[in-house]
C-alpha cells in the first residue's frame, strides 16, 4: 500500500528524542542506590504492590505482542485474539502460584531447581532460561523495529536501526541500575503502553464508519469471539493455554515478578493483576488489527505482510507528534521487558554458572560486575536473533513452547514430592523430542501428491505408508531441520503427554529424591516469608496459622485427612483471591464479547 498519512515528521522526532532522555535519566537516577548483588538481581524484596503490578504488566507486555495481535486478527478476525489471551484463562491460578518463588528464598529459579532435582537438571535449566532470553529479546526487539519502520513510512529507519538504537538505551541504566531501576522505569512506562493500547482505536474507528461500516466491509465471522474460521476452536485454545499453565512457572523471569515484593500478596496482586491489565490491552490490540482489515477492504488494498497492520495503522491514522508518541510507546513495552530480561540473565548466569563452577568464594561486589557485564553480553546475542527472526507470530509461540517443555519438570516439583531427577530428566527429553519431531514431521514434503500435508495426522499415516514400503527414512529426508516449526496444537498436545507420562513412570521406578532435601523444600513452602525479621536462627510461621497455606502445592496430599482440618481458614488468601481473578477474568471475557456486538 502506498503511504497516505503524514510520515514521520520533525515534532514527532522530538517527542521520540524527549523520550529517550527522559526514561534513561529516570533509570540512571534510580540506579544511584544499588551496591549490592541484593538489590542489582531482587531490589532488596522490598517493592511495594503497585511497583509490582507495573513491572509485571511492562515486563510480560512486549513490542511483538501488537504486532503479531494485530496482524493475526487482521488476517483472521477478532477470534485471534486468543493468541494472546492464550493465558487469560490461567490469570486466576497466579494467585495460587506466586508464593511459590519467594518462598523458595532464591534469586533464580536455577537455584530452585538445583534445591529440588540437583546441579545437573540446574545446570541445563540454566542454559535453557539464557537461551529463552536471548530468542525473546531477539523478537521484542524485532517486533518494534518491525512497528516504527512502518509508522514511519519506511523510509527514515530500517527495523534494525530501531533495534541497535533501543537496545543502547536501556542497557544503559539497566546496567547499572538492575531490577530496581527496571521496575521503577517499568511502572513509568506501563502508562505508555495502556496509552500504545488504544490510541490508535478513536481515529481508526472514524476513518472506518464506526462499527457499522467495519460490519459492513468484513464477513460476519470477522467478529466471533471464538471459531475455526481463524483457527481458534476449542481445541487450539486449550493448547494455547496448557501451554500457558505449564509455561508460566517456567520462564526465568518469573521469580522476580513473584518474589520481589515487600509480602507475599504484593507478589500476588502484581503477578495476578498486572496479567489482568495486560489481558484488557489485548482488546485494543485486536480492535485495532478489525480497524485495519476493514480500512484496507474500503481502500481496496492489502498488506503483503500482516504483520504490518499496527504499523500501517500508526502511519494512516496519527497525526503528527502522536506518531512520535506512538514510537516511543512502543519502544516503552519493549525496554521495559529488556531491561528486566537483562538483569535476569545476568543473575542466572552469575548464580548458576560463575559462583557455583568458576569463583564459589567470589565477593559479593566482583559478582555485582559479573552480573552487569554477563547481562550486557548476551543482551547482544539477542539483537543477532532479531536480525534472524522473520515471522514474529512464530517466534513468539516458539519461546512460549520452549518455556512449557521444561515447565513439565518444574511443575511437577512443586505439584508431587515423588517427582524425582530421573523423573525430570525423562519428562523434559521425552516432551522436547516429542515436540520437534511432530514439528518437522508436519512439514515434511510428501513423497508425491500435492507439496505440502493438510496437517499432522495426515503427515503421520504417510510416514506409516512409507515405513511399508521400505522409504521411511527416505520420507524423512524430505524435512528441514530449523530452530523453530510454526506452531499447532497436536504437536504440543502429544509433548505434554509425552512429557508428563514419562516423568510420572520414570518416577515411579527409580530411587526418590533424599528425603531430607525434600523435606526442606517443602517446609519452606508451607511457612509464610511476610515476617522476616526474624532472630538469629529465628524459624517462620506456618502459614496454615495466617490463612495463607496453598491450594496447589503436592496435590496428591489432598487425599490425606489432615489436607482438610481447618480448610476455609488455611486456605482463604488463596481461596479468596482466586475467586476475585476468576470475577476479573469474567468480566474481562464479557467486554470482549460486548464490544463485538456492536453495530449489528
Amino acid at each position: 500500500m502506498p503511504q497516505t498519512g503524514p510520515g514521520f515528521t520533525t515534532l514527532d522526532g522530538i517527542v521520540l528524542f524527549t523520550y529517550f532522555i527522559g526514561i534513561v535519566a529516570y533509570g540512571l537516577w534510580i540506579a544511584r542506590r544499588i551496591r549490592s548483588t541484593g538489590g542489582y538481581f531482587l531490589g532488596e524484596r522490598k517493592l511495594p504492590w503497585w511497583i509490582m503490578l507495573g513491572q509485571v504488566f511492562g515486563t510480560g507486555t512486549h513490542a511483538e505482542m501488537p504486532v503479531v495481535q494485530a496482524g493475526a486478527v487482521y488476517a483472521g478476525g477478532f477470534a485471534a485474539i486468543w493468541i494472546q489471551w492464550k493465558n487469560l484463562l490461567i490469570t486466576p491460578f497466579y494467585w495460587l502460584f506466586a508464593p511459590w518463588f519467594r518462598r523458595s528464598e532464591r534469586t533464580t529459579t536455577g537455584e530452585i531447581v538445583e534445591d529440588r532435582y540437583g546441579s545437573a537438571l540446574a545446570f541445563v535449566y540454566t542454559v535453557y532460561a539464557i537461551a529463552l532470553f536471548v530468542f525473546n529479546q531477539g523478537g521484542m526487539l524485532k517486533g518494534a523495529g518491525k512497528v516504527i519502520a512502518v509508522a514511519t513510512g519506511g523510509n527514515v529507519v530500517t527495523a534494525n536501526q530501531v533495534v541497535i538504537v533501543m537496545t543502547a538505551a536501556f542497557i544503559l541504566y539497566s546496567f547499572f541500575g538492575g531490577l530496581l531501576a527496571s521496575a521503577y522505569t517499568d511502572f513509568v512506562q506501563a502508562g505508555m503502553i495502556i496509552v500504545l493500547s488504544f490510541m490508535l482505536i478513536p481515529s481508526g474507528l472514524s476513518a472506518v464508519g464506526g462499527f457499522s461500516g467495519m460490519r459492513a466491509a468484513l464477513p460476519a465471522e470477522s467478529f466471533h469471539l471464538w471459531g475455526e474460521a481463524a483457527q481458534m476452536g476449542a481445541f487450539y485454545i486449550a493448547m494455547l493455554t496448557l501451554t500457558g499453565i505449564v509455561g508460566i512457572v517456567a520462564l526465568p523471569h518469573t521469580l522476580s515478578m513473584c518474589a520481589t515484593g515487600a509480602t507475599e500478596r504484593a507478589g500476588r496482586i502484581g503477578n495476578t493483576y498486572g496479567a489482568v491489565v495486560k489481558r484488557f490491552c489485548t482488546i485494543g490490540w485486536a480492535l485495532t488489527g478489525l480497524i485495519v482489515a476493514a480500512l484496507l477492504v474500503q481502500r481496496g488494498g492489502t498488506l503483503a505482510d500482516p504483520e504490518e497492520a499496527f504499523g500501517y495503522a500508526a502511519r494512516e491514522l496519527l497525526y503528527p507528534g502522536l506518531t512520535g508518541l506512538l514510537a516511543a510507546c512502543v519502544l516503552a513495552a519493549n525496554m521495559s521487558t529488556c531491561s528486566n530480561f537483562m538483569v535476569n540473565t545476568g543473575a542466572l548466569f552469575t548464580r548458576n554458572l560463575y559462583q557455583r563452577y568458576l569463583r564459589r568464594g567470589a565477593p559479593d561486589r566482583e559478582l555485582l560486575w559479573c552480573g552487569r557485564f554477563s547481562g550486557l553480553i548476551l543482551t547482544g546475542l539477542g539483537i543477532l536473533f532479531a536480525l534472524y527472526v522473520e515471522n514474529l507470530k512464530d517466534a513468539f509461540l516458539f519461546t512460549e513452547s520452549l518455556a512449557a517443555l521444561i515447565g513439565v519438570m518444574i511443575l511437577s516439583g512443586f505439584l508431587w514430592k515423588r517427582a524425582n531427577r530421573w523423573g525430570a530428566w525423562a519428562g523434559t527429553l521425552a516432551a522436547t523430542g516429542v515436540y520437534y519431531f511432530m514439528g518437522y514431521l508436519k512439514d515434511v514434503r510428501p513423497l508425491s501428491g500435492p507439496e505440502a500435508f493438510a496437517g499432522l495426522g495426515e503427515a503421520w499415516r504417510a510416514w506409516l505408508q512409507a515405513i511399508g514400503d521400505g522409504r521411511g527414512l527416505e520420507f524423512l529426508s524430505r524435512g528441514d531441520l530449523r530452530l523453530y516449526y510454526s506452531w499447532t496444537p497436536w504437536p504440543f498436545f502429544w509433548a505434554m503427554v509425552s512429557g508428563f507420562s514419562a516423568l510420572i513412570v520414570a518416577s515411579l521406578l527409580t530411587p526418590p529424591e533424599d528425603a531430607r532435601r525434600i523435606a526442606a523444600f517443602f517446609d519452606n513452602q508451607v511457612r509464610s516469608t511476610d515476617g522476616e525479621a526474624l532472630p538469629q536462627g529465628g524459624q517462620k510461621p506456618l502459614a496454615r496459622e495466617r490463612g495463607q497455606d496453598l491450594l496447589f502445592l503436592d496435590l496428591p496430599g489432598w487425599f490425606t485427612r489432615e489436607r482438610w482440618q481447618g480448610f476455609f481458614f488455611r486456605y482463604r488468601e488463596d481461596l479468596v483471591g482466586f475467586a476475585l481473578a476468576w470475577i476479573a477474568v469474567g468480566l474481562m471475557v464479557l467486554c470482549a464479547w460486548g464490544l463485538m456486538q456492536l453495530g449489528r
